[in-house]
Formats: C-alpha cells, structure tokens, sequence
C-alpha cells in the first residue's frame, strides 16, 4: 500500500526520528507524482534499478511492486531498519548500502557498483574485474546537494546507467535542460558546463514540475522531475575532455573564444573566434574538444 504522509511521518516517530536537514530530507508524499515517476521511467519486471535517498521507501516499494529489482543507497543510517522492515519481504530483489552514493564529487562509491553487479548475478564468485557494465536506470527523489555531480558521473563514467528519472531542485532542472544563447529559448546563466555535459551523453526533458507542498517538510524551492535518455550514440566520444574545456572555457564565459584559446589558431570550421561560450551548441563544443585535443 503506498505511503500516506501520516505514514511517513508515523513511520519516523515510531523510531524516534526527524527530517535532518544535514541529509536533505524533505519526503516526498504525493501519490500522483509519484506514479508520473513510475510511467516516466517504463519500470519493467526484472529491470535493475538504483535508488539514492529512499527515505522511509515510499518510491521503493513502488519499484519492487513493478518486479524491479532494487539497489538502494542511504546515507542515513537511522533509516535502515524502517526500510528493512517494509522491503525485506520483497526477498533478493531488494538490496540496501547504507553510505554515500559517492566516493568524491567524481566517483562513484565502489559498494555501489559491486553491490550493483552483485544484484544483477546470483554467483557474486562470477562477478569480472573490474566488472563490466551492466544496463540499470536511476530513478529517485535526489537530495539537491548530490544531484548534479551524481548525474555527470553516472552519465560520463557508467554506461550501464540506461536511463534516469529524478526529482530534483528546478534551478538544476533548468540548467540541464538549457539552451545556448541565440536559440529559442535559450541564453542567460543556466547555459554551462552541466547543460552541455548531459545533453551530449543523454536526451533530456522535464517531465512535470512540483511545489513545496509535494514534500514534507516543505523545501523552500519548487522541483522538477526530469528524464534522462543515454544516446545510443552519444556526441562526444571524450568526455572527460570536452568536461576540462568547458570548465575552461566557462569560467570566461562572457569574452571571447579568440580571448581564451589564442587569436593564433584557426578554430574548427564554424566556430567564431569572435563567439562567447555561452552562443556555442553542444555540437560545437563536441567539435572545439576533438580540436584541443
């Protein structure tokens, strides 16, 4: 049965708990975005799914419900025996890591990915090294203070990671989805080195938006669910390159290119030495990293 903020919040008292805001907890308890989650992702029975902040598993058993298997990573350890106690009758299927889904802002805790391929083989003796990749998607209410580095990681360093739908602040939905200036639509701040990165690995959209009063306790900025597709051919077969140019690059996002690579240099064709940063598509600075490379 899905969780009911009265659940949720008769779930944490009954082991003496709160929302700590050092977590970035703000439960999210509406039954209908939630479903919009679940019809975003197309969760099939079997698929592998990696889950970070369950909370108190409002999303989680939704998942397993589906026939996925589940690959939960919390942070906080208070929240282990609520979420054993509501999923450990969904068997193998689910497995829990309690920890940081990161190792750094550029890796990927490597529990997680063992623990990822472990769930995904009942012989965890059969398991290569290092393992291979193996298709999982994303899909969770991401605490704000993770979502960028974690998505840049998972799309650039884990091509298993086929898809993700997450909940996630506006202001980082906004700049994800960004488009450069001189576009329809596009220009202004939100245009950088995340919007380029993600888009030239992934199709990216919004799915829906959601308000404060989604969530308990009520954060004090709006949210926004948005989907990510690997390209079968994604643009930049660096990535890590085209990720050092753009922090390069956007750091003097308002002057010239010709002023910050050198007005000396024939740039690829196409490009104006004249042009900010900010004018440039993801195409083009796929083409710029491939040049300074």
């Amino acid at each position: 049965m899905a969780q009911t903020l009265t659940d949720i919040k008769n779930l944490l008292a009954g082991h003496g708990l709160h929302p700590k805001k050092r977590f970035g907890q703000n439960f999210l308890h509406d039954g209908n975005h939630m479903r919009r989650i679940m019809d975003a992702a197309k969760v099939g029975d079997g698929e592998m799914i990696l889950e970070v902040g369950p909370g108190t598993g409002a999303l989680s058993e939704r998942l397993l419900e589906a026939g996925a298997s589940l690959v939960a990573v919390e942070i906080d350890r208070d929240m282990e025996p609520i979420l054993c106690d509501r999923l450990s009758s969904f068997g193998d299927r689910f497995q829990l890591h309690i920890g940081d889904v990161l190792e750094s802002k550029h890796t990927l805790n490597p529990a997680v990915v063992e623990l990822l391929h472990a769930a995904s083989d009942s012989d965890p003796s059969a398991i290569p090294h290092p393992p291979s990749p193996i298709p999982f998607k994303l899909i969770a209410n991401l605490p704000y203070n993770i979502a960028s580095p974690l998505l840049v990681n998972l799309a650039v360093d884990h091509p298993g990671m086929s898809a993700a739908v997450v909940m996630i602040q506006r202001e980082v939905a906004d700049r994800i989805i960004a488009k450069p200036s001189g576009t329809s639509g596009g220009g202004g701040k939100d245009y950088g080195p995340l919007s380029v990165i993600l888009q030239a690995m992934c199709e990216v959209d919004v799915v829906g938006t959601l308000s404060p009063e989604c969530f308990w306790p009520r954060p004090k900025v709006a949210s926004a669910v948005v989907r990510l597709v690997r390209r079968v051919n994604p643009l930049a077969d660096d990535p890590a390159a085209l990720s050092g140019l753009l922090q390069k690059l956007f750091q003097k996002r308002r002057k010239q290119l010709g002023a910050i690579l050198g007005r000396d240099k024939a740039l690829p064709e196409g490009i104006d030495p004249d042009a900010r940063p900010e004018s440039l598509s993801v195409e083009q600075f796929v083409d710029l990293a491939r040049w300074s490379g």
